[in-house]
């Protein structure tokens, strides 16, 4: 049997860095096989400068929203934000345009295929990513990504609830084709956020993940907390676009957080995205109750986004503080200046320079990994795993797949 040798300035693992000068040998299929000493590795080492590590993994994308890319300025704040993409993202011809409608299709169809090739050149193996549509559909069919789809549901009032499901449960459908491989996609129907689903559609969701891991947006905006303790604030701008005049919620007098994570009774994984303006007493509180519950709660990090719509940071520390289950995304091009996990860790380490080099690897990979059920073949040099190889510059501004 042939082998493959590697050999970088360090190699982590997964868990951590190995003792230096030490070698990670693949087979032909990049199957691993052992990390041992340079000295018992024999000749043929392939060498490089900066960081060998597993695959990366992204747990927030938002692929088919990739033709925004360049389209919304940076720093809107997430309001206006939300307002673009929702009136910018079907900015298109009328389908009885004709030829213009198929060149918006194709030009959708094409910032979708060069962001899918961008991720997996830069050594991205899986992705939790969000879709309102089957548009990606084509192209995860043919991707050597590892996808975890999210189905994602908008559905404001119980009125309309089980219509909304049941439109979605056509998407969920057009995304688990039964010709594609079983451990290349899984796809769950998950709610967008606490202000865009309806206590029925909450309720219809829980009903139907059953041990699933989905997701969900959380306090990106002290918007959000305000619309559940008072039925008011900015967030009534974002509701008139679907013709609401006053919040379709119930007023609780809690948190976002407090108010919508009760509804998921079924031993769901669910990722919390962004956490942007999550407070301490949130936090403990929310590992409690999913404790309590048989909830696995995961927090998703989207730094870069944070950074472009509202130029602020996640509240990484407190996470750490409470010994969260921490993972890294990327977000959408709606909000992101590129789709690359090592540009999320390179912001993380100069925001909060402080954090253990390992912590934040661990976030990328082997964390991940977990977060999306792919910990039995991804996220760690493990003999037998097949988690991909990625190099890494000691800046963490670039990342690129080994062969």
């Amino acid at each position: 049997m042939a082998f493959n040798k590697f050999k970088a300035d360090r190699l982590f693992d997964g868990y951590r860095f190995c003792e230096p000068g030490s070698v990670l040998i693949t087979d032909e299929s990049g199957k691993m096989q052992a990390i041992v000493p340079e000295t018992e590795a024999g000749d043929d080492i392939w060498q490089a400068e900066g960081i060998i590590t597993p695959g990366l993994v992204n747990c927030h994308c938002h692929l088919e929203l990739s033709h925004l890319k360049n389209v919304i300025p940076p720093h809107t704040g997430l309001i206006d934000f939300l307002c673009s993409v929702v009136t910018k993202r079907e900015a298109s011809p009328n389908p009885s345009a004709g030829g213009a409608f198929q060149d918006t299709l194709q030009k959708k169809m094409n910032a979708i295929i060069a962001a899918e090739k961008e991720m997996f050149d830069n050594g991205i193996v899986a992705v939790g990513d969000i879709g309102n549509t089957a548009d990606t559909a084509l192209v995860k069919s043919k991707s050597k990504i590892r996808w975890q789809n999210f189905v994602e549901v908008l559905s404001f009032t119980d009125e309309k609830a089980e219509e909304n499901i049941m439109h979605y449960r056509t998407v969920l459908e057009a995304m688990t084709d039964d010709q594609w491989p079983v451990n290349h996609l899984r796809s769950s129907l998950v709610p967008h956020a606490p202000y865009s689903i309806s206590p029925k559609t909450f309720q219809l969701i829980n009903q139907t993940t059953a041990d699933q891991i989905i997701s969900i947006h959380n306090q990106e905006h002290p918007a959000e907390d305000e619309l559940y303790k008072t039925g008011g604030g900015e967030y009534l701008r974002f509701f008139k676009i679907f013709g609401l005049n006053r919040s379709p919620f119930p007023v609780t007098g809690k948190s976002s957080i407090r108010s919508v994570l009760p509804y998921f009774t079924n031993r769901q994984t669910i990722l919390l995205i962004h956490n942007t303006f999550m407070p301490e007493e949130d936090i403990v509180w929310a590992n409690e109750y999913a404790a309590a519950s048989g909830l696995k709660l995961v927090y998703c990090l989207c730094i870069n986004a944070n950074l472009y719509i509202e130029n602020r940071v996640p509240p990484i520390d407190l996470l750490m503080k409470h010994g969260c289950h921490i993972v890294l995304g990327t977000d959408s091009y709606s909000s992101n200046w590129q789709l690359s996990i090592a540009k999320e860790m390179e912001s993380v380490r100069k925001h909060f320079p402080h954090l253990p080099e390992e912590t934040i690897l661990q976030w990328a990979t082997s964390k991940g990994a977990k977060a999306l059920g792919w910990e039995d073949e991804l996220g760690f040099f493990e003999k037998g795993k097949k988690p991909g190889i990625v190099l890494l510059n000691n800046s963490y501004t670039t990342s690129n797949k080994l062969p």
